[in-house]
Order: structure tokens, then C-alpha cells, then sequence
């Protein structure tokens, strides 16, 4: 197998592909030198991001998850020093808001209390669940932490997009397939054994293919690309990378796997490991409790059992420790404290960004029109599809596409029909019409929705000229 062993000798072919890659990024726009003084676009402890309610702090902890007692201090501290709001993002990170720059030292100190060490350098994602899930094909942080290391050692230190991800993901009960990143590794199991895909830009389904490799070519072949992408300049993406240059360096595409399919869960609601060890799923309301409500849920989550804390995909927080007698109880007061404890909560597929009040971009309330959503056009929401709720063009809450996507702007509403918040739309509605709108949109799959037919499944037979003249008659 040619693999990452080839891309580590031929330094000259490299080189040329960084030079074709080079001249992809140029024509998308892309430079090979920017200012120091670029501010990386995540928002991190030592530099806050200013937004509608104050300063909002992204935290991803460098440990798989935090204990009862640290997240407990983890919230108290943000009512303290914030407004008391924590988020949990599509990808897992948690969101601290309503900071001032009075309140940050304090803060940060707090947080230095706790034993609570944020993750710094390159974003390397693994599904919430690795290490713990039998059914991982191989272990994802393993591979992840050697990777880190490859990393750390890269003299000079390569400068990268401050958004650029890498996912690692090892399989099990809960994966990041449909997560996006620069570049991806996913365990398979065929006929020699274990190996890892080596993918970039996309999710699992849209990534493009490089190459089949062993743990060892997996890790010098992800830093080939690191270095790659730094030679490129320090806003490449995956996507500018030359792919047919690089699969003529890898090894050929994966083929089929030989490994018995897991069925995968959703990271709400019940998540079984065996016959005796399981997780708990829960999800804050449209991925954002207050302080308060959380350090009550802890308080009795502690006295449960619970002995860890994670954080996952789709806004979700994965309990560990949790004795089966006690469930039961423990799912009543989560949802007592604003938590979603079933994975086919209608809730669960509306997704809103911040909105107005929380963002300075945004244009609406999406967390009320969330609720309009639930109450109004349920009938959206049935699992086979998500509703994004954007505040504004960019999309921070769901930059994937959608099928159904409601947009933000000064004077009413976009509706953009399967793709992002910054896709055509296929029609506009005024600044009164959003609650009306989505009864409008509910009501087309409920009166037009065949036996056995999905609410997607639905849309997409209509068609997108149906549900503009819809909206237009509604």
C-alpha cells in the first residue's frame, strides 16, 4: 500500500500539489498571507466574542467530560459573571454568554478553579461516546492525542484557519457523520483488519475519498494535509485542497466494509453499551438553559449516580454513572428543567440560532418562532427532516443545507427550500407572516402528505414551485 508513506518521501510531489492546490485557493479567493493581527473567528476565553447580550466565551474542555461537581461550578460561574445562559452547539462546544469585559478575569479565574483545561490548537473531533462505547471499531481519542502530538512537533508551527476540524471518529452507537470538517478519519473494518478512511471537506457522505490506511499512515497522512493546507496560507479549507492530486499520492478509495453494521442512536434519549451499562441523552431546549435550571438538574443528577458529563452532537449532553432503578426519575426532573429527554421530541428538529436580543446580526426572536414551530407545524417535525431557524445569512446554527431553512432579514423572512441560510429562497414573507407561515408549511404536509410518507419525503414530491405558492396563499 503506497498510503502515508509515500506522501512523507516524495516531498517534490507534495509540493506540487500544494502548488496546484495553491492555484485552486486562488481562484477561490483564498490568499497565502494574511496579518498576524487576524483575530481566529472562535470565540475562546482569552478572546471573547462581542454579541447582542455581551461577550460569549466557546469552551471545549480537553478532557472527554467534566465531572458533576465541575460542571456545577462551570454554571455557577456564568451566572456569576454572565447573564447565566450556557448553550450547547451543534458540534458539543459549550457557550458561556453575557460576559462584560470587567467580568472576564473572573471568570477565567473561576474556571482555572475548577481543573477544567480548555482545548487548544487544531479542533480534533471524536464522537462523544469513544472509549467508553464497546461497540467502537478503534479507539478515536487514542488516535486523536497521537495526532495532537504529530501536531505539536511540526516545525514551524503551521498557521491554519481559525475554523479549520478534524474529526476522528471511531464508529459506535453515536458518530460525527454528519458533522462537516477539513479532514476526516473513520475506522472501518475489512479483510486485513482494522484501517481508517482518510477523507476531506464534507460530512461522511460528501467528503471525498483519499485513501485506506493503517493507524500509523493515517496520522503522517492527516499531517501531510495540515501541511498542506499551511503551505496554502492561513485561510484554507479542506475544499482547496486538489483531491485527484492527492488520491494519486494515497492509496486507492475505500471499497465496501466487511464489519457488522451498528445501528446508530440518537444522542437523545437512551443509548445502550449492553445489557447493563447505557447513557442518557438529554438536550437543553433548543440548545440553551439558564444557569439556574442546569445546577437544579445537577444537584439531583449527582444524587442519581451520575459520574460524568459529556457533551455531543445535535446540542446534546450524554450522562455516565446513571443506574438503570433510577431513570426513571432522573428523565422527569430533566424535563422539569427544561431539558429534552426523547430522541423523537418534535423540538428536536427545530433548529435556531441565537436570535435577536443574543445576536446583533440577527433579525427575530428564532427561539420564539421555535415554540411558533412546535405549536403550529408540528407536522414538520417527524424526524425526517430539520427546520433551521437563521437569525441572518450566516447561518451559525446549521451551516449545512436544510430542507427547510427560515431566514432573517430587515424587512420579514426568507424561505429557502433543501439548502443553507444563504441559498436562493423561494419566496418572502413579511415581518407579521412567520407564525402564519409555518402553520402554512404544516398544513401542506398534513393535506398533502401520502400513507407512509415522511414530511420530507413530502416536500420533496411537491417540489419547491408548490411550497412558494403556498406561502404566497397563506
Amino acid at each position: 500500500m503506497k498510503g502515508s508513506l509515500m506522501v512523507a518521501a516524495d516531498a517534490e510531489t507534495m509540493m506540487e500539489q500544494v502548488s496546484l492546490s495553491r492555484e485552486k485557493a486562488d481562484r477561490h479567493g483564498v490568499t497565502s498571507a494574511l496579518p498576524s493581527t487576524v483575530r481566529g473567528a472562535c470565540p475562546s476565553l482569552s478572546a471573547p466574542m462581542q454579541t447582542g447580550d455581551g461577550l460569549l466565551v466557546r469552551l471545549r474542555p480537553s478532557t472527554p467530560g467534566l465531572t458533576v461537581q465541575q460542571f456545577r461550578a462551570l454554571a455557577e460561574a456564568t451566572e456569576k459573571h454572565g447573564n447565566g445562559l450556557i448553550e450547547i452547539t451543534a458540534r458539543g462546544n459549550l457557550q458561556l454568554r453575557g460576559m462584560t469585559p470587567d467580568s472576564m478575569a473572573g471568570l477565567a479565574a473561576d474556571i482555572d478553579r475548577t481543573g477544567i483545561v480548555p482545548e487548544s490548537g487544531v479542533a480534533i473531533e471524536v464522537p462523544p461516546l469513544s472509549g467508553v462505547d464497546p461497540s467502537e471499531i478503534s479507539d478515536a481519542r487514542a488516535l486523536a492525542q497521537r495526532l495532537r502530538n504529530a501536531i505539536d512537533t511540526l516545525h514551524p508551527k503551521p498557521l491554519l484557519a481559525a475554523k479549520l476540524a478534524i474529526i476522528i471518529d471511531g464508529g459506535g452507537r453515536l458518530t460525527l457523520d454528519e458533522l462537516t470538517a477539513d479532514i476526516r478519519l473513520k475506522a472501518i473494518d475489512i479483510a486485513v483488519g482494522q484501517m481508517w478512511t482518510l477523507c476531506i471537506a464534507g460530512t461522511q457522505a460528501s467528503a471525498t475519498p483519499l485513501a485506506t490506511l493503517s493507524p500509523e499512515q493515517a496520522i503522517a497522512g492527516a499531517v501531510a494535509l495540515i501541511k498542506a493546507l499551511a503551505a496554502i496560507g492561513p485561510r484554507a479549507r479542506g475544499r482547496d485542497l486538489d483531491a485527484a492530486s492527492l488520491q494519486a499520492l494515497f492509496s486507492a478509495p475505500p471499497g465496501p466494509t466487511h464489519h457488522e453494521t451498528i445501528p446508530l442512536a440518537s444522542p437523545v434519549g437512551i443509548i445502550p453499551f449492553g445489557k447493563e451499562q447505557f447513557a442518557l441523552g438529554l438536550r437543553p431546549a433548543f440548545g440553551q438553559i439558564h444557569a439556574q435550571d442546569l445546577v437544579r438538574f445537577l444537584d439531583v443528577a449527582e444524587l442519581a449516580g451520575v459520574h460524568e458529563i459529556r457533551t455531543g452532537p445535535e446540542h446534546s449532553l450524554l450522562l455516565l454513572g446513571l443506574p438503570r432503578k433510577r431513570l426513571e426519575d432522573i428523565v422527569a426532573v430533566a424535563a422539569a428543567c427544561g431539558l429534552q429527554t426523547r430522541a423523537d421530541d418534535p423540538a428536536n428538529y427545530a433548529i435556531p440560532c441565537a436570535g435577536s436580543g443574543a445576536c446583533a446580526s440577527a433579525h427575530y426572536a428564532t427561539k420564539q418562532a421555535a415554540v411558533d414551530l412546535v405549536d403550529v407545524g408540528a407536522e414538520l417535525l417527524d424526524g425526517s427532516l430539520k427546520v433551521h431557524l437563521s437569525g441572518c445569512m450566516k447561518g451559525c446554527a446549521h451551516p449545512s443545507p436544510a430542507m427547510l431553512t427560515i431566514v432573517g432579514a430587515a424587512t420579514g423572512y426568507a424561505i429557502v427550500v433543501n439548502g443553507s441560510s444563504s441559498s436562493e429562497p423561494v419566496a418572502y414573507i413579511g415581518k407579521e407572516r412567520l407564525k402564519s407561515a409555518l402553520a402554512t408549511l404544516g398544513e401542506l404536509v398534513r393535506n398533502n402528505k401520502a400513507a407512509g410518507e415522511s414530511a420530507q419525503q413530502c416536500l420533496k414530491r411537491l417540489g419547491r414551485d408548490a411550497i412558494a405558492t403556498a406561502l404566497r396563499q397563506g
